[in-house]
């Protein structure tokens, strides 16, 4: 690969429409993110038909629209102390402060790189990715002073990069993509496939009382400065990994079978091809370590709690809305020996035990324990399943001269045995996901036959792709 020189060229502040002041509350979900770091997710484009300049422009414009409804995105944090009638600092409280302050979009070159430089085939993802992203080593508390959302365009020799940095404690990942479709949309002048405009999102905190208004949390603390770590991540490697349809559709009928020759037949009867993939990752990369055969490990997944609340939350909730589940505990040994079927069933308990009343009391117990969530956090001994392939990052995200050609992500909160899924390049239901290793267990990863049998060849990509085609002069 060429030697390249990453060049800031500008930086631009993009604010909303003028509109009253006010502030959103942050609630537990949100608040227990301040001390991880941003989200850093980006896309790969051919490179637009028309001057870099005018694609700015055009960035520009579409975002303060997007920005019109979803203006907490423009804001800023702020922390108050709440006391008693005697001036007692009883604790503090964190709110999005909706002024207007306003988002970034940087602009910078890549001298000596192009699209195949960023995306080789069949290969780790290399280092150069990183430097595509702005706010690198920011955490979301950070959102005091620094903008909760800022996107950097790259240029690169035959494409450009849109890396987006986004506050984790404003919202979670299904948020966040709904709104880089909505603007998206937008700057395409195609607020949605169908006919009806996107429905706004809903910009009132969950709390567990479902009261009219939500309340401020307040936490045991005059400010929660002493409770954020910045963990440098360590020295890790990614690959980005394609599952096809008819492969998860085959480790899915394997998982059954198995399931169905032991006798269990609701697990059978419960199989998805999620919990299918997880079980592929989750004993591959338990073989991958070489772990003794008596170690603890788990599986664990982000889960969107959404339609699992009753009453439930809608798709444009507007905020954090998830958790970490884990499966039960097993040692390597069985984990191996128990076979796919078994791990896949074990995903599938955890899953099917993330109920309304399970949520509401994970909030119990942190409103009495409060814990802001970073790296430490992380299962050296198992994995974690994150980001979801209903995520809308390809025709969602076309933002006027075509789709993406691929998604990636930064450095941030990365960790050993952590695997984030993105919608597939072929689609149809296939998946794409970024597995992140040492380079030790990576190495020995390479090697677990098994584990490769079910990834699909990633094809590098034809000329003719490469080639965004010329849209309407509305740029």
């Amino acid at each position: 690969m060429p030697s390249s020189t990453m060049r800031l060229l500008s930086r631009r502040t993009v604010t909303p429409p003028p509109r009253p002041r006010h502030r959103i509350p942050l609630t537990t979900w949100d608040i227990s993110f301040l001390s991880a770091d941003y989200i850093q997710k980006g896309l790969l484009y051919a490179k637009p038909p028309f001057p870099t300049d005018r694609l700015l422009d055009h960035l520009q414009a579409s975002l303060a629209q997007a920005l019109d409804a979803y203006y907490p995105v423009a804001g800023r944090f702020v922390t108050d102390q709440h006391r008693d009638a005697n001036g007692h600092v009883l604790g503090c409280s964190v709110s999005i402060d909706c002024d207007g302050q306003g988002v970034d979009i940087l602009h910078a070159v890549a001298d000596g790189v192009a699209v195949a430089d960023v995306i080789p085939p069949d290969a780790r993802v290399p280092r150069l990715v990183q430097s595509l992203f702005p706010l690198d080593g920011a955490v979301n508390h950070d959102g005091h002073h620094l903008p909760l959302f800022a996107v950097q365009v790259t240029d690169l020799h035959d494409g450009v990069f849109l890396g987006f940095a986004y506050n984790h404690a404003l919202s979670d990942g299904t948020a966040l993509w709904r709104f880089i479709n909505v603007w998206a949309g937008i700057a395409r002048d195609s607020p949605s496939p169908s006919p009806a405009p996107p429905p706004p999102p809903l910009l009132e905190r969950w709390s567990p009382d479902a009261g009219p208004t939500t309340p401020p949390v307040v936490l045991p603390y005059p400010d929660l400065t002493g409770l954020i770590e910045r963990l440098p991540p360590p020295p890790l490697c990614e690959r980005m990994l394609q599952f096809s349809a008819e492969t998860l559709e085959a480790l899915k009928d394997r998982a059954r079978q198995e399931l169905l020759a032991a006798g269990d037949t609701a697990g059978a009867a419960a199989v998805t091809k999620f919990q299918a993939l997880s079980s592929l990752v989750w004993r591959s990369v338990t073989r991958a370590r070489r772990m003794p055969l008596g170690q603890t490990t788990f599986c664990r997944a982000a889960i969107n709690n959404r339609t699992r609340l009753r009453p439930q939350l809608p798709p444009e909730y507007f905020g954090n809305t998830i958790y970490a589940i884990a499966t039960e505990a097993v040692t390597a040994g069985d984990l191996l020996e128990r076979g796919h079927g078994w791990a896949t069933a074990a995903v599938g308990r955890a899953v099917a035990a993330h109920t309304d009343d399970a949520i509401r009391a994970r909030v119990a117990a942190w409103m009495a324990n409060p814990v802001l969530y970073n790296l430490r956090f992380f299962d050296p001994n198992g994995i974690m399943m994150g980001s979801s392939p209903r995520f809308d990052m390809y025709g969602g995200c076309d933002f006027g001269w075509g789709p993406p050609l691929a998604p990636r992500s930064g450095r941030a909160n990365k960790s050993d045995g952590k695997a984030s899924l993105y919608p597939g390049r072929e689609g149809a239901e296939s998946i794409a996901a970024e597995l992140v290793l040492t380079s030790e267990h990576m190495t020995l990863l390479e090697q677990d036959d098994e584990f490769w049998a079910a990834v699909s060849p990633d094809r590098p990509f034809p000329p003719a792709a490469l080639a965004a085609q010329p849209k309407s002069d509305r740029h």
